[in-house]
């Protein structure tokens, strides 16, 4: 049998899933594994190349590469009304949260369709870095109306929380009228900045705020997850 580099990298994958390699553990010598499976050299490094990117091996300069070592898998309820912090604080996580930036944004007909703006609105992106245990886990992108939050401008390079502004503001209860999901690939700023390689899966959520009172939309959120970080919940309130 001729195995190419995607045979070699399923053959590691079913080691790592039946538990003959565990994590920690210093993988074969691109030399022995070439030997092991009767092909050049290059086809191996191409093969542990690929899982590499899909971060299940790391390399230490010198050493080898490695099978990466299990994380905490951090428990993620994707439905309710509660936010993203209110929810790691309650689960015990050491939540942090970091203001990357907030500006204003060019019209986007999706933005503005969901926040029910006018082309003419001014339309400002918060972004935020948020990390548990001081590791990188998921960028969230909230987009709001400056008509409906006049000192955004000012206001949003602050923000950790939106709830915790809103909440200022005198809005205490929220809800959201539909919530997407979706499956993407890190960009490379994204890689840089949640510290993942580029084959590592990003769940992505999109949703909108409500303020149950009034029915008025707050905001529009589109959040990336690393999916190697968590695990999920779609069905909790």
């Amino acid at each position: 049998m001729s195995f190419t580099d995607t045979d070699i990298m399923d053959d590691i994958m079913q080691q790592i899933v039946s538990k003959k390699i565990t994590p920690g553990t210093k993988l074969p010598s691109e030399n022995e594994l070439a030997d092991r499976y009767h092909v050049p050299r290059m086809t191996v490094r191409s093969a542990l190349t690929k899982l590499e990117e899909r971060g299940l091996v790391y390399s230490v300069q010198g050493k080898g590469r490695y099978l990466q070592e299990k994380t905490k898998q951090i428990q993620l309820s994707l439905t309710g009304k509660t936010s993203f912090t209110e929810k790691m604080q309650q689960l015990g996580y050491d939540l942090k949260t970091e203001n990357r930036y907030c500006e204003k944004i060019n019209f986007d007909e999706k933005i503005y369709d969901a926040l029910q703006a006018e082309e003419t609105d001014a339309v400002y992106q918060i972004g935020r870095l948020r990390f548990i245990d001081n590791e990188p886990i998921a960028i969230h992108h909230s987009f709001v109306r400056k008509a409906h939050f006049p000192k955004i401008k000012e206001d949003g390079p602050q923000i950790t929380s939106m709830f915790a502004y809103y909440r200022k503001l005198g809005y205490n209860h929220f809800s959201s009228s539909e919530t997407m999901l979706s499956i993407t690939f890190p960009t490379a700023k994204e890689q840089e900045l949640l510290s993942c390689q580029s084959l590592v899966p990003l769940l992505v959520v999109e949703t909108n705020c409500l303020d149950m009172e009034t029915k008025e939309v707050l905001e529009y959120t589109k959040i990336l997850y690393r999916s190697d970080k968590f695990t999920y919940d779609i069905t909790a309130g």
